[in-house]
């Protein structure tokens, strides 16, 4: 994949498309990568979220969290053409950053976000077909919409492909 072709999801972002573009997003600490993809269509997602619940008042930023994100990704998805039956997700991250001696929120952010992915998916009956999270490693995503390989990336570990 030509380097110049990458199209960078920041954090609470999402970028989608239908060409050859990778979609890449880097830090996933905490946060959650979610790669959703109609094969038949070749039309890919890529959202980084942050946060499990959007409690925030008048919802402004969806991307920030793992609920209105994905629904309104998997919304925007289906206005192109993309089937609910075929959409595949492939989700990197949730890591515990920061030890905390106490059972803090904030402590394990991460273990909520993959949680709420999960039940997301499942109440939007997205088949999850890989994932690669939880642990205490930063990871860099990409993923190729022309193959459906999501590619993680961590310092000092081998990359992974999922």
């Amino acid at each position: 994949m030509a380097s110049g072709n990458k199209l960078v999801i920041g954090i609470a972002d999402m970028k989608m498309t239908q060409s050859n573009q990778e979609l890449i997003t880097y830090a996933l600490g905490s946060c959650c990568g979610i790669c959703l993809l109609d094969p038949n269509i070749r039309l890919a997602a890529l959202i980084h979220i942050m946060l499990p619940l959007n409690m925030e008042a008048g919802r402004k930023n969806t991307m920030k969290y793992a609920d209105t994100g994905i629904r309104e990704t998997l919304k925007m998805m289906e206005a192109k053409g993309a089937r609910r039956m075929r959409i595949q997700a492939k989700v990197a991250g949730g890591a515990k950053m920061f030890a905390v001696n106490n059972n803090s929120a904030l402590g394990n952010i991460g273990q909520r976000n993959i949680e709420s992915v999960h039940k997301v998916l499942r109440a939007e009956n997205i088949r999850l077909v890989a994932e690669d999270v939880g642990g205490s490693v930063a990871r860099t995503l990409s993923f190729d919409p022309s193959t459906g390989m999501a590619t993680i990336k961590s310092y000092g570990i081998p990359d992974k492909v999922l």
